[in-house]
């Protein structure tokens, strides 16, 4: 018996020992030293963005515009121009769009904070305006597009329509039977800069879901274009699948007959035509990637033509894209010095990549774009014809990539 509780005398002891040595041990760990981010002597606890401020104002449902609690300020001071950053999407492209803006916010716009316009031919629900609201650095606004903007016009004969949809869903032309893609090309071609929500701009910066930027941008791009007298821009162009537009041009010979007086006197038909202006040579911009000025597309001149192609019938009877409308527009109503391409912006926009050309460039700037996957000097691409039309000389090292 003596033994038993002598043995148990031991256990409790060794517990007890055990327990003495933990805590000792764990009061010489020393406790974590986390960085601090950002310049420590901006914060206050008075101002919003300072991180305890940002958690405690966090809800279940954050609230719109403006942002001023996710994001720090912008870092690079000056005035701002009126514009903001545009996106044609859906409520299922949510995961796709937030990926472009963190892309853009990244590179670009957590320096400057300007706006961005959502536009949808629905509603947008509210994990939708949650979650982009929480990227964008400048205020969110969210709007619907009116039916008559993203439906049939009386003046066109649906079965004529049906029939070319499925002409080219058996040939196998691309989004050739879709009627969405139809809207879509419609809208963005005519009726995007007129929403009430983009009248409060000047400028314009469309983006779409899924689209990447390679590089940093440590300027004001909008700035840039006005100061410059720039109207429209681009980063990627190439040739038009010729299925698609078949009376496209027989339909802007048609505008230019009727109204010369929009066409400007040194424009850019060397880059869209190689005869004259007798035929189209199918190059465009490609619009997924434009910054651009919003009265131009409102100016009588552009309205004309528009309205000029759209009682044609050809974005339904064919399938013209808003791309050659934008880009027959831009090289015939504007001059050729009011058209500028952004070679030090690094855009990607499956399946084609621009990653400037210029090795020191990439460097200065942290570009992450490999420039052999560069599509500027491929023959497919049109950057040649713009730079021999404006007697541009081409970056060094252009050689490298053809």
């Amino acid at each position: 018996m003596a033994g038993s509780q002598r043995y148990m005398r031991y256990i409790v002891f060794a517990l007890f020992a055990l327990i003495v040595f933990y805590f000792i041990s764990s009061s010489s760990v020393p406790s974590a030293s986390w960085p601090s981010y950002g310049d420590s002597t901006s914060i206050t606890p008075s101002t919003p963005d300072t991180p305890n401020a940002a958690v405690s104002a966090v809800t279940p449902h954050a609230s719109t515009t403006p942002n001023e609690k996710t994001l720090p300020p912008a870092t690079i001071p000056g005035d701002r121009m009126n514009a903001t950053f545009v996106t044609l999407a859906r409520n299922s492209d949510v995961w796709e769009i937030a990926k472009s803006i963190r892309h853009v916010e990244d590179r670009f716009n957590r320096k400057f904070n300007y706006d961005w316009v959502f536009l949808n031919d629905d509603d947008f629900d509210d994990e939708f305006k949650k979650i982009t609201t929480a990227l964008v650095s400048g205020k969110t606004k969210y709007g619907k597009i009116p039916k008559e903007h993203w439906s049939f016009p009386e003046w066109i004969d649906q079965d004529k329509a049906a029939k070319v949809r499925e002409e080219m869903k058996e040939k196998k032309i691309i989004y050739g039977d879709s009627v969405s893609y139809r809207h879509m090309c419609r809208y963005e071609s005519g009726f995007f800069f007129r929403h009430p929500l983009m009248l409060d701009y000047e400028w314009y910066w469309r983006v779409e879901p899924s689209v990447e930027l390679y590089c940093d941008i440590n300027y004001d791009t909008f700035k840039f274009m006005a100061e410059k007298k720039k109207k429209y821009s681009f980063t990627l162009s190439l040739y038009e699948y010729v299925e698609t537009i078949p009376t496209l041009w027989d339909a802007t010979k048609n505008f230019t007959k009727h109204y010369p007086q929009h066409i400007a006197k040194d424009n850019s038909m060397k880059f869209l035509s190689d005869d004259g202006g007798e035929t189209y040579n199918h190059c465009h911009f490609w619009s997924n990637f434009e910054i651009g000025n919003l009265n131009w597309l409102r100016s009588d001149a552009y309205i004309d033509f528009f309205t000029s192609l759209d009682k044609a019938g050809g974005f339904f009877y064919e399938r013209w894209g808003d791309a050659p409308v934008h880009s027959i527009a831009a090289g015939l109503m504007l001059n050729k010095d009011e058209i500028h391409f952004f070679n030090d912006i690094a855009y990607y926009h499956v399946p084609f990549t621009h990653c400037p050309t210029g090795e020191q460039y990439r460097l200065d700037h942290k570009c992450s774009c490999n420039p052999k996957d560069n599509f500027d000097w491929n023959g497919y691409s049109c950057t040649s014809r713009f730079y021999e039309m404006n007697n541009m000389q081409k970056p060094a090292g252009y050689e490298k990539e053809q």
